[in-house]
Parts: structure tokens; sequence; C-alpha cells
């Protein structure tokens, strides 16, 4: 099998997502659906909600733990917050399938995972949400880990599914040690990909972008100081966003790690190689988007 092919400017000009008319309306750009963050990285919902917008994304909604829904409301003025069944530490339960069951199909993609730490809860709820109908979904962090206990109820999503690990959580995710994913990645992410029926950004200083056929890309060209808290956070949302517009998963992952990487880029030329923030990011997407759009490069 061959190796990864580079995520150039040129490469992705070459494979753009659907256009946006200048009269189009928020209804053509698609709906999000973001489940993230609690009690504890209540954050990490506000920092995925607000980078699908600004990848382009017309409308947002937010599944919220009930006692955290009036305050995300506030911090994300621009979604529709659904209060949703909560565990006894805060984050989302497993039941909140069922309250954001019509939400989900109402929407064009769903990101799951950002944020969560308690992977039992947050991985029978991410399996729940894949039964069935229903739109491209992002799958990240603590919700992964339900996803290597039941690979059979994952696989339902039959290809609409990204998953967004870093080695670590690859590890879980297949049973390896970090130090064999980190010796190659790629065929790690590879056998994950195929296994899971699911395209996988393996994310680390280069990151790998794999469909469940093994079609591969490679991305290296972000900077050191993306590695901060809630920079995946950031990316799950970008990828999400992306999917609402009618990207494909493995078009919305590989425009979504070449986006993250260049607004970290960017933060490293305004500020410094280390030190910038994850809320910072989201300022820049719009930029390295529209530039990349508009064909005029992605730096």
């Amino acid at each position: 099998m061959t190796g990864a092919t580079e995520i150039t400017p040129e490469l992705l000009r070459g494979w753009p997502p659907p256009p946006v008319s200048d009269d189009g309306d928020k209804e053509v750009r698609g709906r999000v659906l973001v489940l993230a963050g609690g009690a504890q990285v209540a954050g990490a919902t506000l920092l995925t909600a607000v980078a699908a917008l600004r990848a382009g994304a017309g409308k947002l909604q937010i599944g919220a733990p009930r006692s955290l829904a009036p305050a995300l409301a506030l911090a994300v003025p621009e979604a529709r917050v659904f209060p949703a069944a909560e565990t006894g530490t805060g984050e989302l339960s497993p039941d909140a399938a069922a309250d954001l069951a019509e939400a989900l199909q109402r929407c064009d993609a769903a990101v799951i995972g950002p944020g969560m730490l308690d992977e039992g809860s947050a991985g029978e709820l991410a399996l729940r949400l894949l039964e069935g109908d229903g739109p491209a979904v992002v799958v990240d962090a603590a919700a992964m880990r339900g996803l290597a206990d039941d690979p059979a109820r994952a696989r339902l999503r039959g290809g609409r599914m990204v998953l967004t690990p870093h080695a670590g959580e690859m590890a879980a995710l297949t049973g390896r040690t970090k130090a064999q994913i980190q010796a190659d990645p790629l065929a790690a992410a590879r056998s994950a990909a195929a296994d899971l029926k699911a395209v996988v950004a393996l994310k680390g200083a280069v990151t790998f972008v794999v469909t469940p056929d093994g079609a591969a890309w490679r991305h290296e060209g972000g900077a050191v100081g993306l590695a901060t808290s809630g920079s995946g956070d950031v990316l799950a949302g970008i990828i999400a966003g992306l999917l609402a517009r009618g990207a494909s998963p493995a078009q919305a992952a590989a425009w979504g790690v070449f986006v993250h990487g260049q607004a970290g880029v960017r933060l490293s030329r305004r500020i410094g190689r280390l030190g910038f923030l994850a809320r910072e990011l989201l300022e820049e997407i719009a930029p390295v988007l529209d530039a990349l759009e508009g064909g005029a490069g992605g730096g």
C-alpha cells in the first residue's frame, strides 16, 4: 500500500468543499450539533461550537447538561441550546441520547466528546447516537473509548464518522501501546479506519488522515504551540463545520487539519512560537479558509 499524500494549499484548492454563493442563506451552510464538555471542562463546548461557526456552518445547536445549559446559552448566544440528562459529575449522560435524538436528526453534522472526561458515559452516549440513520459525526476524546468497547455498533455510521485521536487515544482505541502507535502512525491509522469504518485523523507533529479503504494524507506544517489545552476541541469543531457545509468526511478532515495548522502558524508569527491560546485560534479560522477558498494561499 502506498504512503500518504501531503496536504497542501494546491491539493485543497483542487478538492474544494461545496461552494457558497453570495446570496446563500444559513440553511444552505448546514446545521451542527455540539455535544461536549461538562462541569469541569465547560469551555470545551464553547471552543468546539464557535470553531464550527468560524468554519462556515450556518446554524449551531448545543446539547448541554441541564445544569450548564443556561450558562452556555449566554456564553454562545449564536446557539440554540438543548438541556439534556446529565451524570452525577455534571457531564452528558448516555440517557441524553433520547433527549437529543430529534435535534440530531435535524442536523447535517454532529460532534461528540471534546472536553468530556467520563469515558464510560461519553462512549455509551456516542454509541447510542451512532445507531440508525443520521448525519456525519465527529467523535473526539473520551467518546472514542466506547467505540473500542463495541466496534460493531461503531461501524453503523458506515464511513460517515471522523475520529480525531492523538497517539495516546489511538492506543486506547486499538489496544496497542502508545509507543507502538508512534512507531508507525500511518499503519495504526489505517488499521483503525478499516476496523471502525471511519475516517481517522491521527494527530501529532505529523497528522495523518486515513479513509476506511486506506487512502491517506499527511500534514506536517503546523506549529508546536498547537500542543495546548483546547486545541483539539477547535479542530473537532472545524471538521464538524465543514461537514455541515457538505464536505465529505475525508475532505472535512483534510481541510480541517490544514486550516487548524495554519491558524497556529499565523498565531506563531503574531504572538510567539509558544503561549498562544486555543481560544485565539478561533479568530484565525475564517481568514485561513477565505484565503484558501479565494485562492490567495493559506499562510
